[in-house]
């Protein structure tokens, strides 16, 4: 079922506000993480960072991405696209739905070194593994998010095997729409 053109474009316009908010705030995330990696874990910089990033990552990041979720799925299954028609769909949902699932355990991540570096004593707290990991995680989230940017703006050719069916369907349907009922052939008004 198609939406109306208003509506359509209402969904398409949360939905691309919700992917491109998404993939500036993994951006900004990501310059925090490297910003606490290069300071000294002990540091009012570290400090600030990883509590910056844990606040970006619950308030922002994460409504983000299911929004983006939301509005994706409305899209697809309001408009001609579909969700099971194209490939590039498939691939698109099934990164955003990892992309999501993933963010959620490495916001644990981020609660932890938000933690560690804001007690009293931060020294000892073996941060090195994780801030090196809050670093990469969010160089591989933003990698993630450009490609699903790409997929949406390129829509590589390839439908499955469900779309094709459902294109031969629509064709046919179409196709038969469009002959004059049987007895009326050679009837000319």
């Amino acid at each position: 079922m198609a939406m109306p053109p208003r509506l359509r474009k209402l969904a398409l316009t949360a939905h691309i506000a919700a992917s491109v908010g998404w993939l500036g705030s993994v951006a900004a995330f990501l310059a925090l993480a490297v910003a606490g990696l290069a300071a000294d874990p002990e540091s009012h910089r570290a400090q600030g960072a990883y509590v910056a990033m844990e606040i970006t990552g619950w308030y922002v990041i994460v409504p983000l991405a299911f929004a983006s979720l939301l509005t994706g799925l409305i899209q697809a299954l309001g408009t001609t696209w579909g969700l099971f028609r194209h490939y590039w769909v498939l691939a698109k949902l099934a990164l955003t739905v990892l992309a999501t699932f993933l963010l959620l355990l490495h916001m644990q991540a981020a609660d932890h070194a938000a933690d560690a570096v804001t007690a009293t004593d931060a020294t000892g707290t073996g941060l090195d593994g994780m801030r090196i990991q809050l670093v990469a995680d969010a160089g591989a989230a933003v990698l993630v998010l450009l490609v699903t940017t790409g997929l949406s703006v390129y829509k590589p050719r390839g439908m499955t095997r469900y779309g094709w069916r459902r294109q031969q369907e629509q064709r046919a349907g179409t196709a038969t729409a469009g002959r004059p009922a049987q007895g009326q052939a050679g009837a000319r008004v």
